[in-house]
């Protein structure tokens, strides 16, 4: 059985579509991510499959309890982490997580052995008995994800789970996702706007645009959609001979040619390099510079959307009838739409 299971769901809010009938399935055990600027929908389809909003349109199920009719099953199941810190800072972390495993009903035997595993989980447990305003900022992002993972669910949803927190910490956390994914077995869902977060982390990638999904794969196969990677080459003079000779090069799969360029497109480029120049110098071409590009998943949402990430989310607005913008975030507990 899949984790979760998507069928056309949509969402609107008056005169704007956020969710744009979405299908799609993840696996048990999946690391998935869903890519894409603010506003494209992505925090909007997690409160969904939370139960936090109601789909317009469509059907989802999570560890197959249906989002509509089984709201309380589907909360039981899951785990979440928003955007925005929801701790109490002037409790411990154990504190704050002897608490939300109260909420889940986990007896005291329980609660305590489920404390000491997420700590160490996410190496916190020399810190347990410190106030959570001590911790860095990347201390309380790890808390809030042992705080997701207290009660076992089968599923965890993280929205944007790195954001505001420096490179070097960003990483950092990237190693707690994997290793609760690994160690607990725990499905993983995230969303984020970080390109290398979801080529590093993910099993396989989303991308999200204006509500829509508008490409599903591996991070390498979605790469690959960009035919390999392309050298650069600066020249000094007619770059026609050089063309001619790359054109009879198995490994050569496309040439670009500009006034003082040629772009060429292969395999393995860092293993060409040395070719492509050896070939210059035997027709007497002579190179400026070298440049090696390789595929990212920002240009695979660029020939996609004709856009790169950051236009994307200059162009969102918020919806007309005055619902926050999706990439405002959820910063305590909500209620279900009745």
């Amino acid at each position: 059985m899949d984790a979760i299971q998507v069928d056309t769901l949509t969402k609107r809010f008056e005169t704007t579509t956020a969710v744009d009938g979405l299908s799609f399935t993840v696996e048990q055990g999946e690391l998935f991510g869903m890519l894409g600027p603010n506003g494209a929908g992505k925090s909007t389809l997690i409160n969904i499959l939370c139960t936090l909003l109601k789909p317009s349109d469509g059907r989802a199920t999570v560890n197959g309890y249906d989002i509509r009719e089984e709201t309380a099953a589907v909360r039981d199941s899951i785990g979440i982490v928003f955007q925005e810190p929801a701790l109490d800072e002037e409790l411990t972390g154990a504190e704050n997580l002897a608490f939300h495993a109260r909420l889940y009903g986990l007896g005291k035997a329980e609660r305590t052995e489920r404390i000491d595993e997420v700590l160490e989980l996410v190496d916190l447990a020399t810190v347990r008995d410190e106030p959570v305003k001590q911790y860095s900022g990347g201390m309380k992002r790890r808390l809030e994800i042992a705080r997701g993972l207290i009660h076992e669910p089968a599923v965890l949803f993280l929205d944007e789970p790195t954001l505001g927190l420096d490179a070097q910490t960003r990483r950092a956390t990237w190693e707690y996702i994997r290793r609760m994914n690994e160690d607990a077995g725990v499905t993983v869902v995230l969303t984020t706007h970080y390109m290398e977060e979801a080529d590093q982390l993910c099993d396989r990638v989303a991308i999200v645009d204006q509500g829509k999904i508008v490409a599903l794969d591996t991070p390498e196969a979605l790469k690959d959609q960009q035919g390999g990677d392309v050298i650069v080459v600066g020249l000094d003079g007619d770059a026609a001979t050089l063309v001619a000779q790359l054109e009879t090069q198995s490994w050569v799969r496309e040439i670009d040619v500009t006034e003082t360029e040629v772009h060429v497109t292969l395999e393995l480029g860092e293993t060409r390099i040395p070719d492509l120049v050896r070939i210059a110098d035997d027709v007497g071409v002579a190179i400026t510079s070298v440049e090696l590009r390789k595929p990212s998943l920002e240009t695979v949402f660029l020939s996609l959307t004709g856009s790169t990430l950051r236009e994307a989310a200059e162009q969102t607005t918020a919806p007309e009838d005055g619902t926050p913008s999706d990439d405002r975030a959820t910063s305590g507990p909500v209620e279900a739409e009745q």
